[in-house]
């Protein structure tokens, strides 16, 4: 019991109470942020980054983005919205006319249908679907099986959700392809998803049909929900045939299918994408869509829709380019020394740099300050992508063949070490 004496004590001297009757905490500074947050290095991409915009002549083989600029009717589009004056909200899920056209395309090219009353969910691009996704259908040390190296935002966003991300290797020698075995190796009482991105980035694998196959055997067996980011499905290549995860047997109703038009209609500033899953799961989707974002920009969807109405010869024009490139980079790099086998998504290649005795922290910067080129370590994506960097080809072939020649320039110097 306090006494007479103490209660005037506590009353003059409020230092007191801090010290001898509440419990001694940590200053705020120490403690202001979420455990979870502390828990993520920032990006691996990023301080390289920091280091390109202090030097000039750099060709860039780092950034994630289409050089074409976004197709002119697509432009005009997104013109013709604003002088429209669209600049309100539109539903929560999106423009119904993007939705319905989105859904059609679905079906066209993959087989897959699914209602654009609400099934489908317009985002802030790929990255909103993917957060978005994630912390509607995890509960906190729910375990979702990942492929590395894999997107560097996969693993983050699975922490923010309170998941534990369980990476499953993937090697070279698969050609980074997804080891089935592995995967079910991996599968434990708390494992509640797979996520999946292929085409992929960094690697610019696919999933061969049996894999793709075997994987869907595995998810119906165990009754596992399937992340499939397919933000790349339209950049293949060599034949290669795009299958959407959703449309294989007894998938659609466990899959959360992502994608998004930035890759694919060159629109990364637009920030436009999608989410589709059955009603039950996109329903929680939708409550965390519209708490955080409302919707996504009017201009950025109507623009959309053009892309989707009138898009397909940029598309084919475009994937033409990337894949003369691509045979050029893989080419060089092969003649180079740096074993690389054939990515067929995505643009990327991922290089083998162990031939020149340099990490790939050591590879990239080293390579950044001595011959001006700008590439992604391979650690960036994981503790599975050591021993080698990416390289998007997603830029000029004068520039590829630039490159080339400095980084053939670059590894002549260690070799002769």
């Amino acid at each position: 019991m306090t006494s007479q004496t103490d209660s005037t004590r506590l009353k003059t001297d409020p230092s007191i109470l801090n010290s001898e009757i509440e419990p001694t905490r940590p200053p705020l500074s120490t403690r202001v942020l979420a455990r979870r947050v502390e828990e993520v290095p920032r990006s691996g991409i990023r301080r390289f980054f920091d280091i390109l915009a202090t030097m000039t002549d750099v060709i860039s083989l780092g950034v994630g983005e289409p050089d074409f600029d976004t197709p002119q009717q697509v432009i005009d589009a997104g013109l013709h919205s604003l002088a429209s004056r669209r600049t309100h909200y539109t539903s929560n899920y999106g423009t119904i006319e993007l939705r319905r056209a989105l859904s059609h395309h679905l079906e066209r090219l993959y087989g897959v249908k699914y209602d654009p009353t609400e099934e489908i969910l317009i985002t802030v691009g790929g990255s909103e679907a993917l957060d978005v996704a994630v912390r509607a259908t995890l509960d906190p040390g729910d375990e979702v099986i990942t492929h590395e190296p894999s997107y560097v935002s996969y693993r983050p966003a699975i922490i923010f959700a309170g998941g534990v991300p369980v990476g499953v290797n993937t090697t070279l020698d698969e050609d980074f392809a997804l080891d089935p075995a592995k995967v079910e190796a991996a599968i434990t009482p708390r494992t509640k998803a797979i996520l999946l991105n292929y085409p992929c980035n960094p690697t610019g694998a696919v999933l061969p049909a049996d894999v793709q196959d075997e994987i869907a055997r595995i998810a119906v067996r165990h009754d596992l929900l399937v992340y499939s980011d397919e933000i790349y499905d339209r950049l293949v290549y060599n034949g290669y045939q795009m299958r959407c995860m959703s449309a294989l047997p007894g998938m659609r109703r466990r899959t959360v299918h992502m994608g998004s038009f930035s890759k694919a209609y060159a629109m990364t500033g637009w920030r436009i994408g999608y989410v589709c899953a059955p009603s039950e799961i996109l329903e929680g989707i939708l409550k965390i869509h519209q708490y955080i974002i409302m919707s996504a920009p009017t201009v950025a969807q109507d623009a959309a829709l053009e892309a989707l109405k009138t898009g397909e010869p940029d598309v084919a024009r475009m994937v033409g380019e990337y894949d003369r490139r691509r045979r050029l980079i893989v080419d060089g790099f092969n003649k180079i020394g740096l074993r690389t086998f054939e990515p067929r998504g995505a643009f990327y290649a991922f290089p083998q740099i162990t031939s020149t005795g340099l990490n790939s922290e050591q590879f990239a910067e080293q390579l950044l300050r001595e011959e001006s080129v700008a590439v992604v370590p391979g650690t960036a994506f994981g503790d599975a992508g050591e021993g080698h960097v990416r390289c998007c080809y997603a830029t000029s072939e004068a520039e590829i063949k630039e490159a080339l020649v400095r980084i053939e320039r670059f590894v002549k110097r260690r070799e002769g070490n």
